[in-house]
């Protein structure tokens, strides 16, 4: 069974009251609950943006280099997931459908490669 990774960007979302935000974290939870009882839900998270980076990461000679900046330069950051698995492409797009309503912004879908097809992949090289 495929998982999808259900995601928001931080930059598609208007500034908001934290009245607000509690509002949507709740009817959030609501989706994910329902999620859990239908047993797709695999693991969410949220509530991170540009200020929660701690550190960055690149390798040099075949090893770890840390940083604390500068960051890559970007306008657009990951501000919130959920990873489903469900049977296909129109369950996970009923799921992020719901998400995108209780939360009243934007929503994207990944599928992700499943190992079968990862190994597809590298036998046609």
């Amino acid at each position: 069974m495929p998982q999808y990774l259900i995601a928001f960007n931080d930059e598609w979302v208007g500034e908001h009251t934290l009245e607000e935000l509690r509002a949507k974290s709740t009817a959030a939870l609501q989706v994910v609950d329902e999620m859990k009882k239908a047993g797709v839900f695999v693991f969410s998270d949220g509530g991170i943006g540009a200020e929660t980076a701690l550190f960055n990461v690149s390798a040099r000679d075949g090893k770890p280099v840390f940083s604390d900046g500068p960051f890559v330069e970007t306008k657009e950051h990951l501000g919130g997931f959920c990873v489903i698995k469900v049977d296909d492409d129109a369950a996970a797009r009923d799921w992020a459908g719901r998400l995108a309503v209780a939360l009243d912004w934007p929503q994207e879908v990944h599928r992700f490669p499943g190992r079968e097809e990862i190994l597809q992949l590298n036998e046609g090289e």
